[in-house]
C-alpha cells in the first residue's frame, strides 16, 4: 500500500530482466552476420551517440527496462507489442534531452537542489510522482499526506544499488530535467529586451503610413503550359535554398492487407456454441465449476461486486434478473457472453477502518525481518489484546510498520476498490466492529473495522464467455491470398495484380523513417519498416503478420540522407519555379523603365490604389485589396518610388509597378493603444524564446543507430 514496497519489488525484477536482456543479445549479435558486435571484439555495441558520448546498448536497455517496469507498477499490466515500442522511443528522447540539455546547464550552474528536490516531494502539485501512487494522497482532502510522503523521502534517501537506480529513473532524473528545463526556459524568458529605441521606432513605423498607385500582373496571365519547369530549374533553386529541402534517410510504401479476423461464419459458430450451453448452465447448481468446465474467457469471480465494479457492457440489464436466471448471449467485445446471478447481497460503498501492519521485511531495505510464522504470532497477540480493551493507537505506534501509526492505525474512509484485495474483502463483507489478522502481500494486517455507509445492492455474477476466434479456413485463406500477392516480382506486378482481383493497394504517403514502428493505423509495424530498411525499390516483401493482417509491401521509393532529388523537391518547389519563370516572361515584356501607363497597356490592366485606409504601415503585413506582399510594403517606403514608377517587383501572385503617392502620418496613439502595441510585441518577443530547445537540439550532434538492433 506504499510507494516503497512497490520500489523494493521492482527492483529485483529490473535485475532479473536486465541480465536476461543483457545475454540474449550478446549471443544472438554474436551469431548474427554482419552484426555490430563480435566474440572476438572489434565493432561498436552503442545504440548512438549524443554530441561524442556514446549511448551504450546496455544502458539504453535498462532504462527501457526501468520505465517498463514503471508503467506496469502504474497499470497492473506489462507493456507489450507496440507499448514496448513506444517506451523505447521515449527513453531515447529523454536520453537525447539529458544529454543536448544539461551541457547548456551546466554552463549555467543550474541544477536540482536537495532542498528544492524535498519542496516538490513534499508538495501536493499534481507533478510530484507522490500524487500518483496508491495510499499518497488523503482521500478527504486530494492533497499529498505529507506523514506518508516524509517516510517515503526517508526511505529513498537510504536506498543503495539498483533500488536507488531505480528511483533516479523514475523519479529523480525527470524532475531533475524538468526542473532544469523550466529554469532555463525562465531565464530565456527572462532576457527577452524590448529597448525603448525599439519602441519609439516601431510607434513611428506603426502610424506612418503610404498610399500607392499600383498595377497588378497575375501569374494566371501566362497559362502554366507555356513554362516548362526542368529538373536543372529545380536542383538550381533548391541548391539555394538547401535549409528547405533537407531530407533525413526514408522509405515510401504500398501495401496490400489480408484480414485473418473472425468471418461471419466464426462468429455464428460461437454464437451457436454459447446458445447451445445456456440450458446447462441454467440448471448446473456449481457456476464456478461450469465456468472452468466450459474453458470461459472470463474468470470467475467469487466475490459480491457493487454494479459499479461489474465490467460488462450489459450489466444494467443483467442486474435485473432474479437470482439463478442466465441472460444472454450478448456480444462483448470479441466475446459472446452468458451471465447468471448467483446472488445478490447489500455491501457498503464506503469504509472507514484502521489498522496495525506486521511487516515480514523492512520496507526500507527490504530484507527480511521475522519469519512468516512470527509475524502471524505476534498480529495474533496484538488482536488478542486489543480484543481484551487494549489502546489500539498506542499497540499502532509501537508495532506498525506502515505510516499510519502516528494516526493510531486510522486509514481514513476508502471507497470499494481502494485497498489490496484481502484487505477490501474483510472491511467490505465483514461488519463495523469486527476484528481480525489478514495477510495481504504486505504483511499481517491487525484491523478494526470503524464505520460502514451508504448501503448498496452488490452482485455475485458468473460469466461464460466465448472468444470469436478466427478458424483454421479464415486464417489460410487470408495467408494463400497474400501468399499470390507476395509472389508478384515487383511494384508494378503488384498494383496490376491489385487491380486485377479487385483489392486496394494503399499508397502510404508519409516518408517512414528508420526507427519509425507504426504505419498509418498499423501500431506495431517495427517488422515492415525493417524489412523496407532492407530493400530496395520496387522489392515486394513476403507477408508480414501485423496485428490481424497479413501484410504485402513494396518499396516505392528510397530516399537518402542529405538534400532531395528533383523529383522529391518538385513536390514544394515547381510553383515557385514555375512563377518564378512566368516573372521573368512578364518582366521583359514590360520593360526596363516601364511606367504604370505603358504596364497597364501591355497587359489590359488599369492603374488602381492602395493605402488610403492605412494600411500599408512598415508593421503591416496585410495590404487591403493587395494581400500579403511584404515586397510591396518595403517598396512602398523607399524614397525612390516617391512619384516615379518602381522597376518591376516580383511578388508572391504576381508581378507590381508602383508609384509612392504620398507618406502620411495617423493620429497619435492613444495611452492605452501604445500599452496593447507594447504588450503585443513583448509578447511576440518572448514567443519567440519557446522553442529555445529544438534550437540546441538542432545545434547537437546526433547520430542515432538503434535501428541496427531493434
Amino acid at each position: 500500500m506504499q510507494i516503497i514496497q512497490s520500489i523494493r519489488e521492482k527492483g529485483a525484477a529490473i535485475i532479473i530482466i536486465v541480465i536476461a536482456i543483457s545475454l540474449i543479445g550478446f549471443i544472438l549479435m554474436d551469431s548474427k552476420p554482419g552484426s555490430n558486435t563480435s566474440l572476438f571484439g572489434g565493432n561498436t555495441t552503442n545504440v548512438g551517440k549524443v554530441n561524442g558520448r556514446a549511448i551504450e546498448l546496455n544502458e539504453f536497455n535498462k532504462r527501457v527496462t526501468q520505465e517498463e517496469n514503471n508503467q506496469a507498477a502504474q497499470t497492473g499490466q506489462q507493456p507489450t507489442g507496440a507499448a514496448v515500442l513506444r517506451i523505447r522511443e521515449q527513453v531515447w528522447n529523454q536520453i537525447v534531452a539529458e544529454e543536448v540539455f544539461y551541457k547548456e546547464a551546466e554552463k549555467l550552474g543550474i541544477n536540482l537542489t536537495s532542498k528544492e528536490l524535498s519542496a516538490i516531494l513534499m508538495s501536493s502539485d499534481q507533478l510530484n510522482p507522490f500524487m500518483k501512487e496508491r495510499g499518497m494522497v488523503d482521500p478527504a482532502t486530494g492533497k499529498l499526506d505529507e506523514t506518508k510522503a516524509r517516510e517515503a523521502l526517508n526511505n529513498i534517501k537510504k536506498f543503495k544499488g539498483d533500488q536507488r537506480k531505480a528511483i533516479d529513473a523514475q523519479i529523480l532524473e525527470p524532475l531533475k530535467l524538468s526542473t532544469a528545463a523550466a529554469k532555463y526556459g525562465g531565464l530565456i524568458s527572462a532576457a527577452a529586451y524590448y529597448p525603448t529605441w525599439m519602441q519609439e521606432k516601431d510607434a513611428v513605423d506603426a502610424k506612418t503610413f503610404a498610399t500607392i498607385s499600383y498595377v497588378t500582373v497575375g501569374y494566371n496571365e501566362i497559362s502554366d503550359s507555356a513554362v516548362t519547369v526542368k529538373d536543372e530549374d529545380i536542383n538550381n533553386y533548391v541548391a539555394k535554398h538547401k535549409d528547405l529541402f533537407k531530407q533525413e534517410a526514408g522509405r515510401t510504401i504500398s501495401y496490400l492487407t489480408f484480414s485473418q479476423l473472425p468471418s461471419a461464419t466464426d462468429s455464428a459458430k460461437t454464437l451457436q456454441l454459447i446458445r447451445e450451453l445456456k440450458t446447462q448452465f441454467a440448471a448446473d447448481s456449481n457456476a464456478k465449476a461450469f465456468v472452468a468446465r466450459n474453458t470461459s474467457a472470463v474468470d470467475f469471480v467469487d466475490e459480491y461486486l457493487p454494479l459499479s465494479k461489474i465490467k460488462s457492457q450489459a450489466k444494467d440489464t443483467i442486474v435485473k434478473q432474479p437470482v439463478g436466471v442466465v441472460s444472454g448471449p450478448y456480444l462483448d467485445g470479441k466475446n459472446y457472453i452468458l451471465a447468471k446471478i448467483i446472488g445478490i447481497k447489500q455491501l457498503p460503498d464506503s469504509v472507514k477502518a484502521r489498522h496495525i501492519l506486521i511487516g515480514v521485511n523492512d520496507p526500507q531495505t527490504g530484507n527480511p525481518i521475522r519469519t512468516d510464522s512470527a509475524a502471524k504470532k505476534l498480529a495474533d497477540s496484538i488482536l488478542a489484546a486489543v480484543k481484551s480493551g487494549a489502546d489500539f493507537g498506542a499497540l499502532a505506534l509501537k508495532y506498525s510498520s506502515d505510516g499510519s501509526s502516528t494516526k493510531g492505525g486510522d486509514l481514513g474512509t476508502f471507497g470499494y476498490g481502494a485497498m489490496v484485495a484481502e484487505f477490501n474483502d474483510f472491511t467490505f463483507n465483514k461488519s463495523v466492529g469486527e476484528k481480525a489478522v489478514v495477510r495481504t502481500q504486505f504483511g499481517y494486517h491487525v484491523i478494526d473495522i470503524l464505520s460502514q455507509t451508504n448501503f448498496k445492492s452488490a452482485y455475485k455474477v458468473a460469466f461464460l464467455a466465448k472468444p470469436i476466434l478466427s478458424s483454421d479456413e479464415t486464417i489460410n485463406a487470408a495467408s494463400l491470398a497474400s501468399s499470390k500477392a507476395a509472389a508478384q516480382k515487383n511494384e508494378k506486378d503488384l498494383a496490376a495484380y491489385a487491380a486485377k482481383n479487385g483489392l486496394s493497394l494503399v499508397e502510404f504517403p508519409t516518408t517512414i523513417k528508420e526507427n519509425d514502428f507504426t504505419v498509418g493505423n498499423m501500431q506495431d509495424a517495427r517488422s515492415l519498416v525493417k524489412w523496407a530498411f532492407g530493400a530496395n525499390k520496387g522489392d515486394v516483401s513476403e507477408p508480414i503478420v501485423i496485428g490481424d493482417d497479413f501484410v504485402v509491401a513494396t518499396v516505392n521509393k528510397t530516399y537518402s540522407e542529405g538534400t532531395q532529388d528533383a523529383a522529391t523537391a518538385r513536390v514544394g518547389a515547381e510553383a515557385i519555379v514555375r512563377n518564378m519563370k512566368k516573372a521573368d516572361l512578364i518582366t521583359a515584356k514590360l520593360g526596363a523603365t516601364p511606367t504604370l501607363e505603358t504596364a497597364a497597356a501591355a497587359y489590359n490592366k488599369q492603374v488602381l490604389t492602395a493605402g488610403a485606409d492605412s494600411t500599408i504601415t512598415m508593421t503591416g503585413r496585410i495590404i487591403n485589396g493587395i494581400g500579403a506582399e511584404p515586397k510591396i510594403i518595403g517598396a512602398a517606403f523607399n524614397k525612390d518610388n516617391i512619384a516615379k514608377a518602381s522597376t518591376p517587383i516580383v511578388g508572391a501572385s504576381g508581378v507590381y509597378i508602383i508609384k509612392v503617392q504620398g507618406v502620411s502620418q495617423k493620429a497619435e496613439a492613444t495611452a492605452e493603444e501604445k500599452t496593447a502595441q507594447t504588450i503585443a510585441r513583448f509578447a511576440a518577443i518572448r514567443q519567440q524564446t519557446n522553442n529555445w530547445f529544438e534550437a540546441l537540439r538542432k545545434q547537437a550532434d546526433i547520430k542515432d543507430t538503434r535501428a541496427k538492433f531493434f
